[in-house]
């Protein structure tokens, strides 16, 4: 019986993930494991390396804490009103990244209603707009739909606190900031790494949203890699090789996120 309802989960596991996975590694293997090499050998494989990381860190650290903010918020809510506003949260992960995207230009771009509407008080409208084709401007783009992720990771977790500790920290006269640092950020440590990690996984692995604003000029890998596909079209090798190691920069990403959780949850155990 097991098996069998296991079965559904592990065929839409095997069709959609294992299959697709398969045939980009049987490619990157059509001629040999030199397709790796020619893609450690792009020069400019690195500087899009460090892009990639410096936007997932970015993304991660505006995310994690603005979701942590929110899901606090969210939690001293009553149960019917919270629900409305987490489906009010969440659809930012129902639009694509060009939508997204498009979105920001139209209220960040050259021509963009909060662009113009800062020039009336003096801003400069090329500064404005420029700061959004930046790393920067790209993370916050990120953090529109990494933030509602990142709610829906901590709101169960803030909502099933354990207050005891907080309460007997503020009845020996602890103010509610010490109480925060000391008492409740140490619970919430694990799902914050994990959140975080996640966040820096799906940063890494974007690419949609980045293409729309800043083309394929941006030191990223994601861009890296649909600019060998869009451009040359021709070395499939070596973009499915690339392709097989972004994913195992979001896998590590994402199982050093685990491995830290599950060190902090064993040492306070």
């Amino acid at each position: 019986m097991k098996a069998i309802a296991v079965l559904p989960a592990a065929l839409l596991l095997g069709f959609f993930f294992a299959v697709p996975l398969a045939s980009v590694g049987l490619e990157s293997l059509a001629d040999g494991a030199s397709a790796f090499g020619r893609v450690l050998a792009d020069p400019l494989l690195a500087q899009a390396t460090r892009g990639s990381a410096l936007l997932a860190i970015t993304a991660a650290v505006l995310s994690v804490p603005a979701g942590l903010a929110v899901a606090f918020g969210l939690a001293r809510l009553r149960p019917g009103l919270r629900t409305g506003l987490m489906f009010l949260i969440s659809l930012p992960l129902t639009f694509s990244g060009l939508v997204i995207a498009y979105g920001f230009i139209l209220a960040y771009g050259r021509a963009g209603f909060v662009t113009l509407l800062l020039a009336e008080f003096g801003f400069d409208p090329v500064t404005v707009s420029g700061a959004l084709y930046s790393p920067v401007g790209l993370a916050c783009a990120y953090a529109y739909f990494l933030i509602p992720r990142v709610v829906a990771m901590l709101l169960p977790v803030v909502l099933n606190l354990d207050t005891r500790l907080a309460d007997a920290a503020a009845s020996l006269g602890a103010s509610r900031w010490r109480t925060l640092i000391d008492v409740t950020l140490p619970e919430l440590l694990p799902s914050l790494g994990v959140a975080a990690a996640l966040c820096g996984a799906i940063a890494l692995g974007a690419y949609g949203t980045a293409l729309a604003l800043v083309g394929t000029q941006s030191p990223i890998l994601p861009l890296l890699l649909y600019s060998r596909i869009a451009e040359t079209g021709s070395d499939f090798p070596a973009a499915a090789a690339m392709a097989l190691l972004l994913a195992a920069g979001c896998t590590v990403v994402m199982a050093l996120g685990e491995i830290a959780a599950v060190r902090r949850e064993r040492r306070r155990a």
